[in-house]
């Protein structure tokens, strides 16, 4: 029987682990979707519990990204296209999780770790991108939303240098890209807008 259809839906469900609303309400009781951004993942959870509690959903949440892939990849005996399921799978279940009612995080660290289990030298690319834009304009959401329009390419280039990566891969990179940046939708909106917080620098 096979049984390799089940796979995006295990991942889905891996995915949709809402681990930063869990030890925010583990914590200290409360809904991490009623302060600040109102968004389950690290950077909000940072600032509604603290950075120890941010830290373990930013690993948490990269680490069902890997996980999944990896998971995948066993069942599939290395089938890149059922990984790549996973992949794009974790990020929705993360994004629209099932137990939120069809609301989430919005999938950068899943992403990652979906990569970081694909091509983890374009994550490392990426991660740089990031950086520089947040250091240069100091917006974590402009970086995010930039880093994620990027992937695509660096998966490219980074996944087999000199070779063009399979079909699924630059769909799968597209895919949670187009997925990223959809769920900073908000965000894109208050940047235009010129509302968006930027992080404060240090005196």
């Amino acid at each position: 029987m096979n049984t390799l259809w089940l796979i995006p839906i295990a991942a889905y469900l891996l995915g949709s682990i809402p681990f930063g609303y869990l030890i925010v309400k583990m914590g200290n009781g409360s809904d991490v979707r009623g302060a600040g951004s109102g968004n389950i993942g690290a950077t909000n959870v940072t600032r509604v519990a603290g950075k120890g509690a941010g830290l373990a959903t930013l690993l948490l949440d990269i680490g069902k990204g890997y996980l999944a892939v990896w998971l995948a990849m066993l069942w599939s005996h290395g089938n890149i296209r059922w990984m790549m399921a996973a992949g794009v799978a974790v990020v929705l279940g993360h994004t629209f999780s099932c137990w939120l009612r069809f609301r989430g995080g919005k999938g950068v660290a899943t992403g990652l770790g979906v990569f970081l289990a694909v091509a983890w030298q374009a994550v490392l690319a990426t991660l740089l991108v990031w950086l520089v834009v947040v250091a240069f304009w100091r917006y974590i959401s402009l970086g995010s939303v930039v880093a994620a329009a990027a992937l695509p390419i660096l998966v490219y280039l980074f996944y087999a240098p000199g070779h063009a990566p399979p079909l699924a891969v630059s769909f799968g990179s597209v895919a949670v890209a187009i997925i990223v940046i959809f769920k900073h939708r908000e965000n894109i909106a208050r940047l235009i807008a010129g509302t968006e917080s930027r992080l404060k620098r240090k005196s």
